[in-house]
């Protein structure tokens, strides 16, 4: 049935693998991503020499899954990607070259030592990185005439090498990188945990940060000083005086008039009468020391109904733009309150002499009709909470970022990309960070798709990639050349990555969680980088990662053509 169905091959590899990544074993761990690789590559296995079933997945299925884990990480990293980049971007790259130099070394130099035949080089090299793009580079350093196989050995032979030594690099990469990444910053006497809490404050994600505009956080009410109170009205002063009146001369926010058991309609703004049960949304202080004077307090409950909801308003139109604060409050803040102000994607104080400006984005809460109605006056309509996702523009993003991801460049008959994957992360985070300037652009965006999307996608991925992989390895695992290939493709996958942690930790000095992140991204390795996540709790090692991604990718294709002419 396997054999027939591989949707079900595909569905039993996470079902059992991400139970298999939670055990935990001398406390160790593989994580969920390992482990759904380990099982799909037993299972692949089992079904090949069990019955002769070698599996053969779409490619299209493995890259669906990978564009859209990439294209959430994206999403999630957003605008501190940029301010990762500003603070460690000539690090970053100095990092890139130190993982990519030290990997090509380890490949050509260990390989000669050996006595490996040709093609096991660039095999090695790209397996270990994980990079398959560099077997494409070095098949055309062959069949172009820039490499000659010796006599006797036919190009066919050289590109059997080549596959072997990056099936089984390949593979121990996948594995034994994952729990390298995992484990590093333990080895090293730092706690993951509180590393990516640390980066959360200092790129501004953190708990104690206004969350960022369009995100799922930014609709959590959390603390407010307001509270909705009834009374009962006695203040002589008040009686007779219309709601807008006492406002605009008071600031007395009055939500609900309820007159002889009936809801007045406030739109028509009626006088208040003796007896009124008015419900006023004002500072806890403001209640504890005025209320009184009001009248006594009432507990009824139609005149609590009042829903208040946080919604955030683009300021659109210009008429506004250099008011203050304390002037637009004045005008309709009835019964809201200001929990942030953005410009710029970045968090500006909230004073009340602080003047607005247009694309300024208000975070509020407050009765639904009120914020209605002041996103209308400001040009906007509000954004609020949402389960949906606008597919329509996550599709357009993911295409634009795959297309560009594939633009070629050749210098000196070597290909040059950005790559796909690196493409749709980068356009994510370009949609975030447009999205935290202005909450209205790409439309909704749930919390909750976003990261299935990243769950689900790698997960898919790793378990096809076991699926067709896992055999290959039992055919790799023929002769004494297998152990040096293990030897090397070891080293050259893990050595890099050690390397690249000691410049990032005692050079760079920089944060657990980012450089983790760093680390995976100069390592070529994706999939490292969900562990990274999970090890830390926190989606802050993705700030370090896109740029090492990018860079190391093209220096390992470099690579990948040099190695080939020094088989």
């Amino acid at each position: 049935m396997l054999g027939d169905h591989p949707f079900l091959f595909i569905m039993i590899s996470l079902a059992l693998g991400y139970p298999l990544g939670r055990v935990r074993f001398v406390g160790i761990t593989l994580g969920t991503v390992a482990g759904s690789l380990l099982v799909g590559l037993v299972l692949s296995n089992i079904a090949f020499l069990g019955f002769g079933l070698r599996y053969q997945m779409p490619g299209l299925m493995s890259t669906f899954a990978l564009m859209l884990f990439m294209y959430a990480i994206g999403l999630r990293v957003g605008p501190q990607f940029f301010s990762g980049l500003a603070r460690n971007g000539v690090g970053l790259i100095v990092m890139s070259v130190i993982a990519a130099l030290s990997g090509w070394l380890i490949a050509v130099v260990g390989a000669k030592l050996a006595g490996l035949a040709p093609g096991f080089i660039p095999g090695i090299l790209g397996g270990s990185f994980t990079v398959t793009a560099a077997l494409g580079v070095a098949q055309t350093a062959l069949t172009s005439g820039a490499y000659t196989p010796p006599q006797g050995m036919s190009t066919e032979t050289v590109l059997g090498n080549m596959s072997a030594g990056y099936a089984v690099s390949y593979l121990l990469s996948q594995i034994f990188t994952i729990l390298l990444i995992k484990y590093l910053p333990r080895l090293f006497g730092r706690d993951p945990v509180a590393a990516g809490r640390e980066a959360e404050e200092a790129y501004g994600a953190g708990r104690g940060a206004a969350p960022l505009p369009g995100t799922d956080e930014a609709f959590v009410l959390g603390y407010s000083p307001m509270d909705i109170r009834a009374y009962r009205l006695e203040y002589e002063p008040w009686i007779g005086r219309k709601p807008s009146e006492l406002f605009e001369k008071e600031w007395v926010p009055i939500l609900r008039i309820i007159r002889a058991g009936e809801v007045l309609d406030l739109e028509e703004d009626p006088p208040l009468e003796r007896g009124d049960i008015i419900t006023v949304r004002a500072d806890v202080s403001e209640h504890i020391a005025d209320g009184r004077q009001v009248g006594p307090e009432v507990a009824d409950d139609r005149a609590r109904q009042v829903e208040i909801e946080a919604a955030e308003v683009v300021v659109g139109n210009k008429s506004y733009a250099g008011r203050t604060i304390d002037e637009l409050g004045r005008e309709f803040g009835y019964g809201l309150y200001l929990h942030a102000l953005f410009r710029e994607g970045e968090s500006m104080p909230v004073l009340p002499d602080v003047k607005v400006e247009v694309g300024d984005v208000l975070r509020l809460s407050g009765p639904a009709q009120v914020i209605d109605y002041v996103a209308q006056e400001l040009g906007s309509r509000p954004v609020r909470a949402t389960t949906a996702t606008e597919v329509a523009s996550m599709a357009i993003a993911i295409a634009v970022g795959y297309a560009i991801g594939l633009i070629t460049i050749n210098i000196g008959g070597i290909p040059f990309s950005l790559g796909a994957a690196a493409g749709v992360m980068l356009a994510g985070i370009l949609v975030a960070t447009l999205r935290a300037r202005n909450p209205l652009f790409g439309g909704p965006v749930n919390e909750g798709a976003r990261s299935l999307l990243q769950d689900f996608g790698l997960s898919v991925f790793v378990a096809v990639l076991g699926a067709n992989v896992g055999p290959s390895i039992i055919d790799a695992f023929q002769g004494p050349t297998v152990i040096w290939i293990v030897v090397i493709g070891l080293a050259a996958a893990l050595l890099p990555a050690v390397f690249a942690w000691l410049y990032g930790f005692y050079v760079l000095k920089m944060n657990t969680a980012v450089l983790i992140g760093a680390v995976a991204g100069a390592r070529v390795h994706t999939v490292s980088l969900r562990a990274a996540q999970e090890e830390t709790q926190s989606i802050t090692p993705a700030i370090g990662f896109p740029v090492p991604y990018a860079l190391s990718t093209v220096l390992i294709l470099i690579g990948g053509y040099l190695s080939m002419i020094l088989s």
